[in-house]
């Protein structure tokens, strides 16, 4: 019988504890990704915008999106560990690492933290640390995701079940700070807000008031933009047969959107220090009209800095439902049916000095 040359990806029975996985194809991003992915989503967050701005806080000059790098290193962990996925199912522990910038070359490896089968026998449950590194072996990204997989034979033993606790929040001595930043010449007109960390309360909630409706080419752009492979984003034949009957949207295609309309009320949130939790309610489709809001849980003071505070937040992104009434669970838990994910992340804020 002949060797097959092709990848057919790892199925549920063919990861192990500890096992780690170097991710193929190095990536060095441009000022074209940049561009690219502020034409998907239209984010407005000047310190990723402007050279002159990121200067003048003492960045060399503007990073890449946040998002954009996560999209990256995470793409590059889907053929190793997701594609054979029925869903991605959460994240934890994600720290920013360096910022990037144009020129820098990103790299990924996974090391498999935990398993356990699902009471169908037919998938189980897949748990990974991802590792993004620069050309220079700096940490850009460190995050735990975890993943439904489905088994190629549900008859193949069960692996003995590892699923540990994890923390619920990225702790503030862990945060990033990045070297050289100064925001005693942050400029706050050109920011688009004037509200700093001293301005939001913990309880409140911001309405981002904005919607953007999901296009089947443009998601699927995005999605190619960060070499992610996963068929259910881009089969239409295979995904015919499956339980939605059309190709699903690739999740962090609505987080950067639930992001982007964040600038609305969280214009001078200049950058992502953590994700601390996160997690999908319910898949998108092309045609739906992603809406926001966020709530702040925790205003954090970091040490040894005076101009820069750290907030933690909660988004909530709906479907086809404005949030004016901040929908999030009933009275028992449930999600509220249009909610399709709630993300728990830390950003960097200017402080007034």
């Amino acid at each position: 019988m002949p060797v097959t040359k092709t990848v057919r990806g790892h199925f549920f029975e063919d990861f192990k504890i500890g096992q780690v996985l170097r991710h193929a194809t190095p990536r060095t991003v441009t000022a074209g990704d940049q561009a690219l992915y502020t034409s998907l989503y239209g984010s407005r967050f000047a310190v990723q915008s402007s050279d002159v701005f990121a200067r003048a806080i003492g960045l060399p000059r503007a990073p890449l999106d946040d998002l954009l790098v996560f999209h990256i290193v995470f793409g590059k962990t889907v053929p190793d560990v997701s594609l054979h996925a029925v869903a991605n199912l959460g994240y934890a522990s994600c720290v920013f690492g360096v910022p990037v910038y144009a020129g820098d070359t990103l790299s990924a490896h996974s090391e498999v933290i935990g398993l356990k089968e699902n009471s169908n026998g037919k998938t189980g449950v897949v748990r990974v640390r991802s590792l993004g590194v620069n050309q220079n072996g700096e940490t850009v990204l460190d995050y735990i995701r975890w993943v439904m997989v489905n088994k190629r034979d549900a008859a193949a033993p069960a692996p003995d079940p590892v699923m540990s606790a994890l923390p619920q929040s990225v702790p503030a001595e862990d945060i990033v700070i990045p070297k050289g930043l100064n925001l005693a010449g942050y400029d706050t007109a050109a920011a688009g807000s004037a509200h700093l960390w001293d301005d939001y309360e913990v309880g409140e909630r911001i309405d981002h008031v904005d919607g953007m409706t999901i296009e089947e080419a443009e998601h699927q752009m995005a999605t190619r933009l960060y070499q992610n492979t996963a068929r259910v984003h881009f089969d239409l034949h295979a995904a015919k047969k499956g339980r939605f009957g059309r190709r699903i949207v690739y999740g962090g295609h609505v987080i950067s959107l639930a992001r982007a309309l964040s600038f609305n009320g969280l214009a001078s949130a200049f950058r992502i220090a953590a994700i601390n939790g996160g997690r999908h309610a319910a898949p998108s489709f092309a045609g739906d009209t992603i809406y926001a809001w966020s709530e702040v849980l925790d205003k954090i003071a970091l040490p040894d800095r005076e101009d820069v505070g750290a907030l933690r937040l909660r988004s909530i992104a709906t479907k086809d439902r404005a949030c004016a009434d901040f929908p999030h669970q009933d009275a028992d838990g449930k999600p509220d049916t249009a909610v399709v994910l709630e993300l728990d992340y830390t950003v960097l804020m200017p402080r007034r000095l």
